[in-house]
């Protein structure tokens, strides 16, 4: 099964899935590189100061050779010079080991970027799993460090045994010579061991830096499956997505109808749209639209308001003007005030009428509804009242 998971991920890693892997630490580091940069820059701080380097030690060596009767009188006279000689030792090895450290972190930043992350450090009670330690343990990535190791180290070791063979003439010749021409002379010919040494690193440097970004690559890469998961983590479930807002069309569907009893009048064209106006005087600065819909909903509309004895105009230019014009619970378009205004003033007419406490409404003039506002941009027809 986990050969066969493996198979199928032939795809590449997402940006989403890189993004977690710098998260948790996973970034192509090469060793390579930052040991090589680190020992060729610190080859080179030695060889620019060598001469000063090579007179600091004469000078240590020769202090240590010194002969003092006090260090045989005196036990902690010899600790105290031993103490000296190791604090002037260490004030020149601190500062190289201090740059070539510093050296390979700039190094390590440069190849993979700057990551800071503390959760390679938690525990991962999995490792633990002596099964899947062991397939770990014999795992592409491992496999191929351990063998890039070895033939590291067999190609390393292989320069040092010719490079000493080549030379062992000059090592022996130090024996007759004085101290301070043997100790420049030993630098001398450990140089040039050390620079075939660095070239060898460098040359595995510059293998290594591209295996190891193919190896994460390859590491990360996805299956079909796992894509199709993280495009439903980061866009939604579609599914969940089309249920949730179903459920919120047909809550504001249920509110809008709820609103339709509590409306003024609802203007209607015969069959496709409805749209119910709300104005209160004082509290609202024009009418608002409390419920539109078209075909099955305008007939709802309708149906609902002639149940709650709200008033329903045929008006077809209005009612097509007003759904395309005007969002819900938002007031009407300033164009179409003049033509609301009549129709509004018509109902509050009528109602007087029948309640008794005035004449009955007149025929309405033609509404003034722009041309401009109506979808169809056609005719506007004379008004007339459902019964």
């Amino acid at each position: 099964m986990a050969d066969q998971d493996a198979q199928d991920r032939n795809l590449p890693a997402s940006a989403r899935k890189l993004q977690k892997a710098r998260e948790q630490g996973q970034v192509p580091r090469s060793r390579d590189l930052g040991h090589f940069a680190a020992i060729a820059i610190g080859g080179a701080v030695l060889v620019a100061a060598l001469p000063w380097a090579s007179g600091w030690l004469k000078a240590r060596v020769a202090q240590a050779l010194q002969f003092d009767a006090r260090a045989v009188a005196n036990p902690q006279a010899m600790l105290e010079r031993l103490s000296e000689l190791s604090a002037a030792t260490l004030w020149m090895v601190l500062p190289m080991g201090l740059l070539m450290s510093l050296v390979a972190l700039g190094v390590s930043v440069a190849s993979g970027g700057w990551n800071f992350t503390l959760k390679p450090l938690q525990p991962k009670f999995a490792f633990l799993n002596p099964i899947a330690g062991i397939g770990r343990l014999f795992s592409k990535q491992q496999l191929i460090t351990a063998l890039k190791a070895c033939v590291l180290a067999l190609i390393l070791g292989t320069i040092g045994a010719l490079y000493l063979k080549a030379h062992v003439g000059d090592f022996a010749s130090m024996l007759g010579m004085s101290l301070p021409a043997a100790v420049e002379s030993g630098a001398d010919t450990l140089l040039g061991g050390l620079m075939l040494l660095v070239l060898a690193l460098g040359a595995f440097a510059a293998v290594d830096v591209p295996l190891q970004r193919k190896l994460l690559a390859d590491k990360l890469k996805m299956s079909h499956q796992e894509a199709k998961q993280e495009h439903k983590e980061a866009e939604g479930n579609q599914e969940v997505k089309g249920k949730q807002k179903a459920k919120m069309r047909e809550a504001s569907r249920r509110r809008m109808l709820a609103a339709v009893p509590k409306a003024d009048l609802v203007v209607m064209n015969p069959t496709h749209y409805a749209v119910a106006i709300k104005y209160e005087d004082g509290r609202m600065s024009a009418p608002r639209v409390v419920a539109k819909g078209v075909d099955l909903l305008a007939m709802k509309i309708r149906d609902i308001a002639k149940e709650s004895k709200v008033p329903v105009l045929q008006s077809p230019a209005l009612a097509r003007a007003l759904y395309a014009h005007t969002k819900l619970d938002h007031e009407i378009p300033q164009a179409l005030f003049a033509a609301v205004a009549q129709v509004l003033a018509y109902v509050y007419q009528l109602r007087a009428a029948l309640a008794g406490r005035g004449p009955a409404p007149g025929e309405l003039p033609e509404l003034p509804v722009p041309a401009e506002l109506d979808p169809h941009n056609e005719a506007v027809p004379d008004m007339e009242l459902y019964e």
